[in-house]
């Protein structure tokens, strides 16, 4: 602890064991610290809670500043809230800095209280705090900070500032730490909500990014491959055909999955929406075009491909793009995870109000233990038979989503060691009696 003689510019408040407990505030202030209970039950992230306790607590505690700030890397305090009653402010969100040295040190270590009386003076002792400096720019003149803990350990600070000399009392600073205590758990755990979310934004748009970068030179090696096994650049003697088949084979195979993460990523991301229009042709504009993308991959595990469609178009509300997207996700999986040569069926029916679409193969299947599996991000089914096919996991995720997204429902059937069975259905009000 730095200049413990200077106590008009810096202190820490000493609480014994059991005094926190008895200490005694006023009717207001505990109706105060009671309504800081149930709005830190009900708060929904960091911001919301700490945007309350400044408007509220200023009625008991002086306070033209609150800051929260996190313990990163170890040694770290990172601020992820502030809100002042003026502007500019320039110490802001996201500001760092290193606890080694700092009086902010003792705070974290020894879990006391610590007052700055005259921020001025502080600095002229410390000149070298760039936090102290920013704080005298913009106007604060005393200061209090008390630790954030949870389960007995240091997980931050809280910061309660004046621009006023002197602004806190040991009653004052008692009130910031009981406030504190009563927020500790629930910032924490919104701090950590929010660096989930984006970490998950950051890995969805890397995912989104990398597996657009590969998907042309992937496309463009598969159209090579197959220019060269057809002798367009010359004959090539089995052997060499046999390699070069191959390429093209696991190219293919690498172009499904990136087809998978690229959808993955939009919904992730927020940027899967649905423009669903009136009038599209179920069969011309979703249906056809979904085989025709996966034709190949029928043909190239021996499937056989039977259609159950009624004549004539069937005009429907969708989003034809998105629903595309779920057929060949169906169709792709029909031909990976179903028999060698085995049959396909891929059937669509219009029933009252809604739309029944449906693709059906022989196949291994599942069991009933494994449904639960079905439509969860990453998710694979634990089967012997299915694990030796590989498969990315998220297709069918990103099946149920798009579903979802049109007011739907996705379900599979199975008769284990027969076949299995995936159909949709997505509601068509507008659409009845028509067609």
């Amino acid at each position: 602890m730095k200049n413990r003689s200077a106590v008009t510019t810096l202190r820490y408040l000493d609480l014994p064991a059991g005094v926190r407990e008895f200490v005694e505030f006023s009717a207001e202030e505990s109706r105060v610290l009671a309504t800081v209970n149930q709005k830190v039950a009900a708060g929904q992230s960091l911001a919301e809670v700490m945007d309350f306790v400044f408007g509220v607590t200023r009625e008991i505690c002086p306070c033209d500043r609150i800051g929260v700030a996190f313990l990163e890397d170890g040694d770290r305090l990172v601020s992820h809230y502030v809100r002042a009653s003026y502007e500019p402010v320039l110490l802001s969100t996201g500001y760092a800095e290193a606890l080694q040295g700092s009086s902010l040190h003792h705070v974290i270590a020894s879990g006391q209280p610590r007052v700055i009386d005259d921020l001025r003076s502080y600095l002229s002792q410390h000149p070298t705090s760039a936090s102290t400096a920013l704080l005298v720019r913009e106007g604060v003149r005393s200061s209090m900070t008390c630790p954030l803990s949870v389960d007995g350990h240091a997980v931050g600070v809280m910061f309660r500032s004046s621009r006023r000399p002197r602004a806190y009392d040991d009653h004052q600073v008692r009130l910031h730490l009981a406030i504190a205590e009563r927020l500790s758990q629930a910032v924490e755990k919104a701090w950590r909500i929010e660096r989930l979310t984006a970490a998950n934004h950051a890995y969805t748009e890397m995912l989104g990014f990398v597996s657009h970068e590969l998907k042309n030179p992937l496309a463009s090696l598969v159209m090579d491959a197959r220019t060269l096994s057809g002798g367009y650049l010359g004959p090539l003697d089995p052997r060499q055909i046999e390699v070069v088949e191959r390429v093209a084979r696991k190219s293919l195979y690498l172009l499904g999955l990136l087809r998978d993460y690229l959808d993955l990523a939009r919904v992730e991301s927020g940027e899967l929406t649905a423009s669903i229009v009136a009038g599209v042709d179920l069969i011309s504009e979703v249906i056809e075009p979904a085989i025709e993308a996966v034709r190949s991959e029928v043909e190239e595990h021996g499937g056989r491909l039977r259609l159950d469609l009624p004549s004539g178009p069937i005009p429907i509300r969708c989003d034809a793009d998105l629903l595309r997207i779920v057929l060949v996700n169906l169709l792709a999986n029909a031909a990976k995870y179903g028999n060698p040569d085995g049959e396909i069926r891929a059937s669509a029916r219009r029933d009252p109000g809604l739309f029944t679409v449906s693709v059906w193969n022989e196949g291994p299947g599942f069991p009933e233990s494994e449904r639960p599996r079905l439509f969860r991000r990453f998710s694979r089914l634990q089967t012997p038979e299915l694990l030796k096919r590989r498969g990315s996991g998220v297709g069918l995720y990103t099946c149920r989503r798009i579903i979802e997204l049109h007011g739907g429902r996705i379900r599979a059937t199975s008769e284990p060691g027969r076949w299995a069975e995936f159909a949709f259905t997505i509601p068509n009000p507008v659409e009845e009696g028509k067609g």
